[in-house]
């Protein structure tokens, strides 16, 4: 079987339609039927890739058909539409012509050419003049048909100012060339490129093996910069080849929700139904990946005669069509700020940025301890003491003012269950103090003792009033959070202190604290070209809620938990810490939570092991805004 050749290589199956449209002009009827019954055959033939039914003259029937198979190998395993026309008979020299029309599908391209047959005989005896330019006219003997798939540009990923963060950038393929070697020593120069690359041996060895002997097998590509160039110099077989991939400005840069792009895996391949082919580079996890029909553009062809010495000419090209560029609201430098702020963070962690005004995803970034996952934007986690600006705007819609008395004892009781403060929590915001000193300091307990005020839904309709909780298609994996109804006292005590079956993204925290920033319900937005409609909250945020909100965060730093950004630079800074336990063990492992707003921005920092809030997202989110005011 002929090797596929569709887009960008891939399987391709065209269906045979040969339409023999043979109606004679001049000559004897029967002649010309005959003529015509012959022409047909070969239409056929040609289409179907086998001559054993063709009458032939000039060339034995074997001949003509291993120049046929020698011709056509190049184009790949796609069988030709092959129609004639009407046949021309000249009856006083004993000949016979028509024309071919030629289709080729070849991918997302159609090669359509003509060729002309001559026919020798009389009567109803008729031979095809057997030639290779009945298969592309200017073909002569010895030369053959070769196409090539013209690969498309691929659309670049923008950032929020219009310039490229992913864009072809220098790297260096690591393989081996088997045209350099014996097969026996290729299999141990590839065990030990594996090795010095960290990479399946096994695996590697046996692609290897399985590859043809001018082969060259790809083990790794790295960055340029990345690269050594004495990495087993030497070594028989061992080859590193320069090149370019589409790559974001580092490895790690926003990887989990831009994704990569590289060479089509197996399940790609048979999902795309033959759109995609072994060896396609295309986006192989998340944006990447999703909009790579968009990204991918549109492959050209270059259809070549390639003569006996080498030499080329072209006889057809359609050139490519680029992929359209992605557009996102991302930040460049506060990308690269937010990873740097992580990069020592052992635990999965993520950072999310947002700027309050119009919602723009300024950085989603996540912690090497992620594992390459979407911790910033997908993840689910109980939000802990964070979700208290949600609480308290219930508790203000139930009537509580800001400078209202709430109760804060070291505990309380609901429901048979026990709860109590933090570890450190300061002795002199026990007692009678006031809703913003209990947001401030993060009572527990106070939250919990007036539970009886927030009534059925309550809290649930002031998170959706700041963007948690409600579910949009944002065109990227999102998680908005979830507010379930309470089963019992005990689940709706524990949701006011964000506990229980509350749970939301580093991406939904930090809209909660974009919301209060900006007065109003924020949506989120990566893609600023994908239309999402906003579901409008129930009861929307006021802007007198709004103003109490802001007061909280401020005092948060000024006289509570969040102290340690007191003396950054630049606009007045509010926040929320937030501790969240999970898990069996006791005593329970917790999560460490920070928010807060800084003029224009809003961020979220989230560590999944940690202390505290404001001892173990706390310096993250502190480094983060001290780089962001520079």
């Amino acid at each position: 079987m002929r090797r596929r050749f569709g887009r960008r290589g891939a399987a391709t199956v065209v269906a045979l339609v040969v339409a023999a449209s043979l109606v004679g002009c001049s000559g004897d009827d029967e002649e010309r039927e005959a003529a015509t019954d012959v022409v047909t055959s070969l239409a056929q033939a040609l289409s179907a890739g086998e001559l054993d039914d063709v009458p032939l003259s000039g060339a034995r029937p074997a001949e003509a058909q291993e120049q046929l198979d020698t011709i056509v190998a190049g184009m790949g395993d796609v069988e030709p539409v092959v129609s004639g026309s009407a046949v021309e008979v000249y009856p006083d020299n004993g000949r016979a012509t028509a024309e071919l029309a030629w289709s080729w599908e070849l991918g997302s391209a159609t090669w359509d050419h003509t060729t002309t047959v001559e026919l020798t005989g009389a009567g109803e005896d008729w031979s095809v003049r057997w030639s290779p330019a009945l298969v592309e006219s200017s073909l002569l003997e010895g030369e053959v048909l070769r196409a090539r798939t013209v690969a498309a540009p691929r659309g670049a990923v923008l950032a929020g100012d219009g310039t490229a963060i992913v864009l072809p950038r220098p790297v260096v393929r690591y393989g081996i060339d088997k045209s350099l070697t014996d097969a026996a020593t290729a299999a141990t120069s590839a065990q030990a490129l594996a090795e010095a690359l960290g990479i399946d041996a096994a695996a590697f060895v046996q692609r290897v093996a399985a590859a043809g002997p001018r082969a060259f097998v790809e083990a790794l590509v790295v960055r340029a910069e990345q690269a050594d160039p004495n990495l087993l110099s030497g070594t028989p077989g061992v080859a590193a080849l320069e090149g370019a991939r589409d790559l974001a400005p580092t490895r790690t840069f926003a990887a989990p929700v831009l994704g990569t792009v590289g060479e089509a895996t197996a399940e790609i391949v048979e999902e795309s139904e033959g759109a995609v082919a072994a060896g396609d580079v295309v986006g192989l996890s998340g944006l990447q990946r999703r909009y790579d029909d968009t990204l991918r553009g549109t492959d050209g062809l270059s259809v070549v005669v390639v003569d006996a010495e080498g030499g080329e000419r072209e006889v057809h090209a359609e050139e490519p069509v680029p992929g359209t560029n992605l557009a996102t609201t991302l930040d460049v430098p506060l990308q690269t700020l937010a990873e740097s702020a992580l990069a020592e963070v052992g635990p999965a962690s993520a950072l999310v940025a947002v700027r309050p005004s119009d919602g723009a995803l300024l950085a989603v970034a996540n912690g090497p301890g992620a594992g390459g996952n979407n911790v910033a934007t997908s993840g689910r986690f109980a939000p802990g003491s964070t979700f208290k600006v949600v609480s308290a705007l219930a508790l203000l819609r139930a009537g509580v003012a800001p400078d209202d008395a709430v109760e804060c004892p070291a505990t309380t009781t609901v429901d048979g269950r026990t709860f109590e403060n933090y570890d450190d929590y300061p002795a002199t915001a026990l007692g009678r103090i006031t809703l913003t000193a209990a947001v401030a300091n993060s009572c527990n307990t106070a939250f919990l003792g007036n539970a009886d005020l927030v009534g059925e839904g309550a809290l649930a309709e002031a998170a959706a009033a700041l963007g948690l909780g409600v579910d949009h298609d944002l065109g990227f994996p999102a998680y908005l959070g979830s507010v379930p109804a309470p089963e019992g006292a005990t689940e709706a005590a524990a949701s006011l202190i964000g506990q229980g079956r509350v749970q939301a993204s580093p991406m939904a925290m930090a809209t909660v604290a974009a919301s209060v920033a900006a007065g109003r319900t924020v949506l989120p937005r990566l893609l600023p070209e994908v239309a999402t409609e906003q579901v409008p909250p129930a009861t929307p945020l006021t802007a007198e809620e709004a103003s109490a909100l802001q007061g909280f965060l401020r005092a948060v730093v000024t006289e509570g938990s969040g102290r340690a950004l007191a003396d950054l630079p630049g606009a007045p800074v509010g926040a929320k810490t937030g501790t969240a336990e999970f898990g069996t063990a006791t005593p329970p492992a917790t999560h460490a939570w920070m928010i807060a707003t800084q003029g224009d921005l809003a961020v979220a920092v989230f560590v999944e092991t940690g202390e505290s809030g404001s001892r173990t997202a706390g310096p993250v989110l502190r480094r983060f805004l001290a780089g962001a005011a520079g």
